[in-house]
């Protein structure tokens, strides 16, 4: 008895590697475009409160996120700016871009979650309000921003570590190109038919001289 061996179908297994292109690309531009606008809306919120004593009374201090570190918002530019380069470069040049966009995401977790517990800005406008270089700021407390700018870090980290797995099988910015990297022949109009009128108004619609001279 003879037994017949199944061969997959060459457009089966070309399948898989596409579906995981274009699945990986539209998590990327996702997170990575989404990740960018969190971690910018949470730089300019309310990152921490305390209090200083001016005059014998409770002076209220409030810092943003970007008083306290501008890490996060210009990294997310970075990040955002990589995010669009990956598809104007290729090959080695969509690795490295790729890496940069993996780093721009990890280095805003990391200055996100470090501000999170900083006190350096509410001591700086303690000691502008007092008047006393030394002072510091009292009853300190911090918002969950730092955390949510985290969030779009790791986000942002998600798309860079897609495009350095799948970026390969990602598209380019133009497609006038073969895979071959030769460019496509142009399509020219045929020639006009004299004995045709509706070839010479085409002709002349194109901006053609219909009689060849």
């Amino acid at each position: 008895m003879e037994y017949v061996t199944a061969v997959p179908h060459p457009r089966s297994e070309a399948a898989g590697p596409a579906r995981a292109g274009r699945l990986s690309l539209a998590v990327a531009l996702l997170g990575g475009a989404l990740g960018a606008a969190v971690a910018l809306l949470a730089t300019r919120q309310q990152w921490s409160e305390g209090t200083a004593t001016v005059a014998g009374g409770a002076f209220p201090l409030t810092a943003r996120g970007s008083d306290v570190t501008g890490v996060p918002a210009a990294l997310a530019i970075v990040g955002l700016a990589a995010l669009v380069a990956v598809f104007a470069v290729r090959r080695a040049g969509r690795l490295v871009v790729a890496a940069l966009l993996a780093l721009s995401g990890a280095g805003i977790v990391v200055a996100a979650l470090l501000g999170a517990s900083d006190s350096s800005a509410l001591d700086e406008q303690a000691a502008q309000a007092t008047g006393d270089t030394s002072a510091s700021v009292g009853a300190l407390s911090h918002t969950a921003w730092p955390y949510v700018a985290a969030v779009g870090g790791v986000l942002i980290l998600l798309a860079g570590l897609l495009a350095l797995r799948y970026g390969r099988l990602w598209p380019g910015m133009s497609g006038r190109y073969e895979r071959g990297g030769r460019p496509q022949p142009r399509r020219t109009a045929p020639a006009a038919d004299p004995d045709r009128p509706e070839d010479l108004w085409k002709a002349l619609d194109r901006g053609e001289d219909p009689t060849g001279a």
